[in-house]
């Protein structure tokens, strides 16, 4: 009987740690976690394959050559980009873990006011730092999102025209490098639809891989901004728990002063009215 009550006591612990420890988890922080994640693998995985992939649509359609020595070309540039894409990824992978650190301490702060963990001006500061640099984040992936956005519309200019062709018969359309910026205004880069180059472009797969790998790419993009505002709504309703959780920390240490001191002057009192009656 002893046995069976020490059990089930024993489970009752079991599960009011677990409880305790599943209401400690920031679980808005961690779904803007996974989300943040999620974008920058699908923008850092599918933009460098396109980047990849775009390269070797240069060099066997449009047959463009790296150019020899320093000069900077697209290929540089986009070797470049690759490098950019590797630094993302690092520094993303870091700082959401950061995120997440603080929404656990935030969260330990708030359900454990007079605990362990004191809520200090230490950390409001940090809190205040990591929204400002959100939102620093948020505008600069809203500037991937929209650079991002460009090879996806010169890719879909290149498949429509690849539509085109089959859809009209004896049409004859070009496709001039030189209007995307590409390369320079002296360098004639044109593709055209009566060539070779353009029907084996039109009928490879690499073509429409490319274009798709771009297009995932920019929801990628879509989906960090969404994690970026996502998290300043968190650090934001954070910071405002933690600001109002500190001032009625001070308020209640406040009363306790106060409630102390009027014991102290009652305890006093009490021992003036005591001697004066013996």
């Amino acid at each position: 009987m002893e046995e069976n009550m020490e059990e089930g006591q024993t489970q009752k612990g079991c599960f009011e740690c677990c409880i305790k420890c599943l209401g400690g988890i920031p679980y808005a922080s961690l779904i803007a976690t996974i989300l943040l994640y999620a974008g920058v693998a699908l923008f850092c995985g599918c933009g460098h394959e396109a980047l990849s992939g775009t390269v070797n649509i240069l060099q066997t359609y449009f047959e463009m050559a790296r150019a020899a020595g320093d000069v900077i070309d697209v290929f540089t540039m986009i070797d470049i980009f690759k490098y950019v894409i590797y630094g993302i990824a690092a520094a993303f992978f870091v700082y959401g873990i950061l995120l997440m650190v603080e929404g656990f301490f935030t969260t330990g702060a708030i359900k454990d006011l007079y605990g362990d963990f004191k809520i200090t001006t230490c950390g409001r500061c940090v809190s205040a730092w990591f929204i400002m640099l959100t939102y620093i984040f948020m505008l600069a992936w809203l500037g991937v999102t929209a650079f991002t956005s460009l090879p996806v519309y010169m890719y879909f200019n290149l498949w429509t025209i690849c539509r085109n062709t089959t859809l009209v018969e004896g049409a004859n359309l070009c496709l001039d490098l030189r209007q995307f910026g590409i390369v320079t205004i002296g360098e004639e880069k044109k593709i055209c639809t009566m060539s070779e180059n353009f029907l084996r472009m039109c009928e490879s797969t690499e073509l429409n891989m490319t274009f798709h790998l771009f297009i995932v790419a920019l929801a990628g993009a879509g989906a960090a901004v969404i994690a970026m505002v996502h998290y300043l709504m968190v650090l934001s309703a954070n910071w405002a728990y933690v600001k109002d959780a500190c001032r009625m920390q001070k308020y209640e240490d406040i009363k306790s002063k106060e409630e102390q001191e009027l014991h102290d002057i009652h305890s006093t009192r009490s021992k003036e009215r005591l001697n004066a009656y013996t």
